[in-house]
């Protein structure tokens, strides 16, 4: 086939929300110095038994029903975390499982913030090559597995939740070329280590990265996929930063451009922050059908991954 488009999105988050104010009485911050530095006011936290695959199977869910597809339709399931407990059987077999879906190709993808929009570009390609016909990609994640409660640095950032999108082929392509890659020096700035590691990270020198390089990079997608910035419909950026979301458009010359903003009530969902903001983008019809919408993950590794897809 030529391509791949996206045919729907679903997003799942857990029920309860954690405010800036109840962190505040278990740490050493307030609602002010959180917003004031990240832009986040609340976030979704698993309960302690709500399992990875669970949360995943339930964005999956969302997004076949959304599109009316059937989960026997489906022949790939990717899946994108940092977060998975387990070494095998991997989270993909026990979504798939969950699913009800027959014999599908079962892959996880570990790229940490950027791994949706990889894999998003891995299933594209699969399509492509005709490996695959239907793929469910997922960014699933629970940082609170790994969060340090004792670290406002971090802990105020963690947030749960999946997101997932359903590709099919398509004569025309609606998944543009991706632009991936990584910054090996940086790989240490983000980082969970260690049986018992728990999620750290050099905030500044992300911080500086994204500011000196990502306009530049955001731009590049755009070339690749023969889009000019100013008529992009959307950006959805990995919901770090407020402070890094906002500025963006205009640094790349999409002033037009609907700014995705879920960090403020989602948290860092770290791989599930790009198609948990893109679903509730497209359920409040705030993007129309067709558009240009760029997409770019970055993060741990440091890695990145970018692409313009068009909207369903």
């Amino acid at each position: 086939m030529a391509g791949s488009r996206i045919v729907s999105l679903g997003h799942y988050q857990p029920e309860r929300i954690l405010t800036n104010d109840e962190l505040a009485t278990m740490m050493e911050t307030s609602d002010e110095w959180i917003r004031s530095r990240v832009g986040i006011r609340t976030r979704h936290i698993a309960a302690k038994d709500e399992a990875l695959d669970e949360m995943a199977a339930h964005a999956a869910r969302n997004a076949l029903a959304n599109g009316g597809v059937e989960a026997a339709a489906v022949d790939y399931v990717i899946l994108a975390t940092c977060t998975a407990i387990d070494r095998s059987p991997n989270i993909a077999a026990r979504i798939a499982h969950r699913l009800g879906i027959p014999s599908p190709a079962v892959i996880d993808i570990n790229v940490a913030c950027s791994g949706f929009t990889h894999a998003l570009a891995t299933a594209d390609h699969a399509i492509r090559a005709g490996a695959a016909t239907t793929a469910l990609v997922i960014g699933a994640e629970k940082l609170s597995d790994f969060a340090d409660w004792t670290d406002r640095t971090t802990a105020v950032l963690v947030g749960d939740g999946a997101g997932a999108a359903v590709l099919t082929a398509a004569d025309e392509p609606q998944i543009g070329p991706v632009l991936w890659g990584s910054v090996p020096e940086m790989s240490s700035a983000v980082r969970i280590e260690g049986v018992d590691g728990k999620f750290a990270q050099d905030g500044q020198s992300v911080f500086r990265w994204t500011i000196q390089s990502l306009p530049g990079i955001a731009r590049d997608v755009c070339t690749r996929a023969g889009v000019d910035p100013a008529d992009l419909g959307a950006i959805v950026l990995h919901q770090a930063n407020l402070r890094i979301i906002e500025p963006l458009a205009e640094r790349i010359g999409a002033e037009k451009a609907v700014v995705a903003r879920d960090v403020v009530e989602s948290g860092n969902t770290s791989a599930a922050s790009i198609p948990i903001a893109l679903s509730k983008l497209v359920a409040r019809h705030e993007v129309p059908p067709g558009a240009p919408v760029l997409l770019f993950g970055f993060g741990g590794g440091l890695a990145y991954a970018g692409q313009v897809v068009r909207c369903p």
